[in-house]
């Protein structure tokens, strides 16, 4: 039986058995007695948890980034404590999640605890669950004592460095030493525990007709297999369930990740939702997320296998000969980066139209930057190439235009990994794709304006830092934009300071989001006039109120790790590989880039071609006789014009 029928079984199965009993979970209330199965099929009830004084009742989920998270807090915590005294119980409640999916989530975290299926969401009703995680705390007359989260060392978007309090362990100690628990209640964070709920079937909102397209075009880059998104959303069985979830992100704003005003600028990478987007998934949400006609379906979006780029790379260079051990846990200051070096061995320059840098382990890489050093392993003089960071998609160079590598270089991977409670490994890579010299017009370079000698003050939430580029050249055009800082970053901003003096903003990111490093790429590239500067205001919150805050009380100055802070302002720019040419492309007026238009206005004869003497009456053939007549011949034939035109449209600037 397949894993959709599964899925959509288990569905109807909790639409028929759903309870309708009234909702307990309130502190004091006896959780009557209930029977489920665990994945290998073993009955459970409460009762098989009688010798113990307390039981923890935890609800999970499968594929829910925080119950990943807590996945191994729970597994500490039931090592911690003798049966006698605790007993965890994990229960998963999910529609979407399967029995196979919950039999292997168990053992790829190694939980020695049962973790039982709820199918008709009979427990999670009982106690009124309504996240994943969730725990309920039960004392020897299974009365609730604390329900919550486990401690607060993962919120959405933050992990700390270590809890500030760990709620569930401080109730089960006062349980243990017969006190009152303290702290009773508390907020839990996570995924919403979706109830099951009827498809109105005569919805004119549905999967197959409206939301899988604006799944498609929004969710699905990331949503997919081996992305890292925590869940798929290629098809109806992946979205089984999630509706409420994806309706609660939308709302609040944390999906699609997008945080640019939207009064600055237009960009090519834009995923958020229109309005109109917005309606249709609630509206489809609110009516029980039906399927509709399945032959409504768009064709499937079709990706390259383990990559992003629009096609297999040409080269791809591995970080190093064998993986690195990403230990369990490296303390409150988490692992250095680790920096890693690797020959190209290039014999020739190359021009590369597409790059990517890609994990080998996404649940403990957080980014990767590739640096290009000109001349070789060691040396000092080196450049930004391409990067690795949560929510970057890659894309290809517009046509004609690529970044160069030139013979010798050597690459520097530098790493920032994040441990996740269990010893990992990781061995990631960088993949080209290369072009041909004659087919480049444009080359592409990573620039930014950066401030290095900044102090922030502690305890103070609105700190502003500034920096300027230099004056621009002429040709440049402006390509793209990424703003960097780290977990006290709150805003930043690009302005446009032209000769005359005049600004202009470019980006504005009023929230930035540490775990969303977007590079902003404009749908159209942007000339600006020689001497333009670029500038950068970055904000900073290094008070209390700032939730992912290390240390609200240190003074804060720059460094590469997430505890110092960074105000960088990358930009992509590019300019034309030859100056002059481009020049000379773009004297030609667009209206004489027509054979049809030169050959009527120049071929007084109409043999299809134009001679000296023809030539010689338009000063602009006149004086390019000499280049366009290719075969040195004396005269211009239309497939001569042809080539000449393609070639000069080549090398326009865009």
């Amino acid at each position: 039986m397949s894993l959709f029928v599964n899925k959509t079984l288990l569905l109807s199965i909790a639409i028929l058995l759903v309870s309708h009993s009234t909702t307990l979970g309130e502190i004091g209330d006896v959780v009557p007695a209930f029977q489920l199965k665990d994945y290998h099929g073993k009955d459970y009830s409460l009762k098989t948890f009688d010798d113990s004084q307390l039981v923890v009742l935890a609800f999970v989920g499968t594929e829910c980034p925080l119950a990943k998270l807590y996945s191994g807090r729970l597994q500490e915590l039931s090592q911690k404590y003798t049966s006698e005294q605790v007993r965890i119980v994990a229960v998963d409640s999910l529609i979407q999640d399967s029995v196979t999916e919950i039999a292997a989530w168990a053992r790829r975290h190694g939980l020695t605890f049962p973790v039982l299926k709820d199918p008709a969401q009979t427990v999670a009703n009982l106690v009124g669950a309504a996240r994943t995680p969730q725990v309920f705390l039960l004392d020897q007359n299974r009365a609730v004592r604390y329900q919550g989260r486990i401690d607060d060392q993962y919120v959405v978007g933050i992990v700390r460095d270590e809890p500030t309090r760990t709620d569930l362990q401080i109730a089960i100690d006062e349980l243990l030493a017969g006190k009152q628990v303290s702290v009773k209640t508390t907020e839990p964070l996570g995924c919403l525990i979706a109830r099951a709920q009827k498809p109105d079937e005569s919805s004119s909102v549905t999967y197959s007709n409206q939301i899988s397209r604006i799944f498609q075009k929004n969710c699905v880059s990331c949503h997919r297999e081996g992305e890292i998104a925590p869940f798929t959303l290629q098809s109806y069985e992946d979205v089984l369930g999630w509706g409420p979830m994806i309706e609660e992100v939308i709302r609040e704003q944390r999906m699609p990740p997008w945080h640019a005003d939207p009064k600055h600028g237009e960009f090519l990478n834009d995923c958020s939702l229109t309005k109109s987007e917005k309606e249709l998934i609630y509206e489809w949400v609110k009516n029980g997320s039906p399927e509709g006609d399945p032959k409504e379906l768009p064709e499937p979006l079709e990706f390259v296998s383990g990559w992003q780029l629009a096609e297999e790379p040409d080269v791809i260079f591995e970080m190093a000969d064998k993986p690195f051990q990403v230990a369990a846990d490296a303390g409150p200051r988490g692992i250095p980066y680790q920096r890693f070096w690797v020959e190209t061995n290039f014999e020739e320059d190359k021009w590369i139209t597409g790059a990517e840098a890609q994990p080998g382990n996404r649940e403990v890489v957080h980014h990767i930057i590739v640096y290009i050093h000109p001349k070789g392993k060691g040396t000092r003089e080196h450049e930004f190439f391409c990067a690795y960071v949560p929510g970057l998609r890659m894309q290809k160079f517009l046509p004609g235009v690529a970044k160069k590598i030139t013979a010798g270089s050597a690459l520097r991977f530098e790493m920032h990994y994040t441990p996740i409670g269990s010893e990992q490994e990781d061995l990631s890579r960088v993949g080209f794709i290369f072009t041909d010299p004659e087919t480049v017009t444009h080359e592409v370079k990573t620039m930014y304006v950066a401030n290095e000698s900044f102090k922030l003050e502690p305890f103070n939430n609105d700190q502003v830092v500034t920096a300027r580029s230099g004056a621009s050249p002429p040709n440049l055009q402006l390509v793209a934009m990424s703003p960097h800082m780290h977990l006290r970053g709150k805003a930043f901003k690009y302005e446009a300071i032209f000769p005359d003096g005049s600004r202009e903003v470019l980006l504005d990111v009023p929230h930035y989001d540490f775990n969303w490093q977007t590079q902003y790429r404009l749908r159209e590239p942007r000339e600006f006039p020689p001497g333009t500067r670029l500038f950068g205001t970055a904000k900073f919150d290094n008070s209390e109120d700032n939730l992912a805050n290390p240390d609200p009380s240190a003074t804060v100055s720059w460094g590469d790790q997430s505890w110092n802070e960074m105000m960088l302002g990358y930009y992509d720019v590019m300019l034309p590989v030859n100056p002059q040419e481009s020049d000379e492309a773009n004297s030609v007026p667009t209206a004489l880039l027509n054979v049809d238009t030169i050959l009527g206005l120049a071929d007084t004869n109409k043999d299809k071609s134009i001679s000296k003497k023809e030539a010689a009456a338009h000063p602009i053939l006149k004086n390019a006789f000499k280049k366009i007549d290719l075969d040195q011949d004396g005269s211009v034939s239309a497939d001569e014009l042809e080539k000449v035109i393609q070639h000069l449209k080549s090398k326009r600037r865009t």
